[in-house]
């Protein structure tokens, strides 16, 4: 069976690549989850669609160049590959960093409490995530080392799965898929986390917590890893940074009695900046 063609539409000159669909659907699919949940947490309905307006650009802009970055070599005698967002090249610490900092500015403007919009995000950026790394899925990239076609059969994998990571004579660990799965469980779990009422921020920080435990074993099975050195792994490096914050910021927001107010708690919602 052929590789499926990246290209989804052609309109003469103009090629829509699937890549590119398949990151605005799971923008788009986000967005839908945090405008529900924030008109139940009592924010103005319009919150959610200025931060993507506002955050989508941004956090590609910020992927893309984390990945040019740490993959110059690539781009080095051809700057305008630098642009080809539709060939792949999405690093995801790239889009946290680029969502994160919008937050906190767009936080302050609106005098929203940080925490709290990071805790309705938290499910739809990993179900973001999930949906996401299918567009890796049409360009074959992604992938961790070669396999045997049995070693995917004996693990379940879907025959058109299996058949895309075909990939010139070779089947290869569809790490895209194992990445994508952790990323659906987290979700279902943050989900659930929503009804115990936890403190403020510690959805959003268990987010990162567990995205970050499965990004790192996950990783290591991947054969085209952005590289800090000959053999730190860039994605590796920041996981285990992101486990470290993570952990470090509700042992501190909890002794410092930043986290007094829980997801659930009526009113309060526009807190000022400083309380949050």
């Amino acid at each position: 069976m052929d590789a499926i063609n990246p290209v989804a539409v052609e309109l003469g000159p103009i090629q829509i690549y699937w890549y590119g669909l398949i990151i605005v659907a799971s923008a788009l699919l986000g967005l839908y989850l945090a405008v529900r949940e924030s008109k139940r947490r009592g924010l103005p309905k319009d919150t959610f669609v200025d931060l993507l307006l506002i955050g989508f650009p941004l956090s590609v802009l910020f992927a893309r160049a984390y990945y040019v970055v740490f993959n110059w070599e690539q781009y080095a005698d051809n700057f305008l590959r630098v642009f080809a967002v539709w060939e792949g090249g999405l690093a995801m610490h790239g889009v946290l960093i680029g969502a994160t900092l919008t937050l906190v500015v767009f936080a302050y403007v609106r005098r929203h409490s940080f925490w709290q919009l990071a805790d309705i995000m938290a499910p739809s950026l990993i179900l973001a995530q999930a949906t996401g790394r299918w567009g890796n899925f049409i360009n074959q990239e992604a992938h961790g080392g070669p396999v045997s076609r049995a070693f995917l059969e004996g693990i379940y994998v879907p025959e058109f799965i299996i058949d895309q990571m075909y990939i010139n004579g070779t089947y290869y660990h569809p790490t895209f898929l194992y990445e994508s799965l952790w990323n659906v469980t987290g979700f279902i779990g943050l989900m659930l986390l929503r009804r115990i009422n936890l403190r403020r921020g510690e959805l959003f920080l268990t987010y990162l917590l567990y995205y970050s435990v499965g990004r790192f074993f996950i990783e290591g099975l991947r054969t085209d890893s952005l590289m800090l050195t000959e053999h730190l792994r860039m994605a590796q490096v920041a996981s285990l940074f992101l486990i470290l914050f993570a952990v470090g910021m509700m042992v501190y927001r909890r002794k410092k009695g930043h986290a007094h107010v829980r997801y659930l708690d009526d009113g309060g919602e526009r807190l000022a900046v400083k309380r949050s």
